[in-house]
């Protein structure tokens, strides 16, 4: 899609990222560390992204954010923000694993790990020899058959994960929310499909232990 603009947006950990490309240049882009608040941050964020480049929410051919796996209440943001976004405007809005945004423009086998709660890691890997699939692992129970040569670990939890398979670590090529745009912007759009959230385990939440209320006839 040459020089068209596309916005990418991503709140699955615990950052507010969004950038803007136009083509295959990153014409703006923000990223700010926060554990909570990405709900209130989100659009005023999007809308410094527009005002840095001068251009308009009409201007966009597509939106991408990232979908997970990751923070639910952060991913739900996101996704919610993208389909409101897309309807709005009439534009497609595509979405983007965060492990295939931590592996973007990456070269050799690689396996991207994002940190989760207690003690594991999502887990996906590219071009290596024994194909390891999106999964959520505890990093005491890593596969050491993933071992390999001139394995790289991209991600938040890479460090770990290098360390129980010998790999190296290396950063990401880009910043989540330009990772999910350029993906974005390669993708095909399908019709009549919207991003959805990716989760990989139970809501952290417990269900209400008190009974249900008694319904009157």
């Amino acid at each position: 899609m040459p020089d068209a603009l596309i916005l990418g947006f991503d709140t699955s950990a615990s950052h507010c990222g969004a950038a803007l490309l136009s083509g295959d240049r990153c014409i703006a882009a923000r990223h700010e560390e926060m554990s909570r608040g990405q709900a209130e941050r989100l659009m005023p964020m999007l809308e410094e992204v527009l005002a840095e480049a001068g251009i308009g929410w009409r201007d966009l051919a597509r939106i991408g954010v990232g979908i997970g796996p990751g923070n639910f209440t952060g991913v739900r943001i996101a996704v919610s923000a993208a389909r409101g976004l897309a309807l709005s405007l009439g534009i497609p809005a595509i979405g983007v694993s965060v492990l295939d945004a931590l592996s973007a423009d990456s070269s050799g086998p690689v396996l991207a790990a994002s940190a989760a709660p207690r003690g594991r890691a999502y887990l996906q890997g590219y071009r290596m020899a024994a194909p390891v699939t999106l999964e959520l692992c505890a990093l005491d129970a890593l596969d050491p058959d993933w071992a390999e040569p001139d394995l790289t670990c991209i991600g938040s939890a890479a460090a770990e994960v290098a360390q129980v398979l010998g790999a190296k670590v290396a950063p990401a090529a880009h910043a989540p929310a330009e990772a999910v745009a350029r993906i974005a912007a390669l993708r095909e759009v399908v019709p009549g499909t919207r991003p959805a959230p990716l989760y990989l385990r139970a809501a952290d939440a417990a269900p209400p232990s008190d009974p249900p209320p008694v319904i009157l006839d």
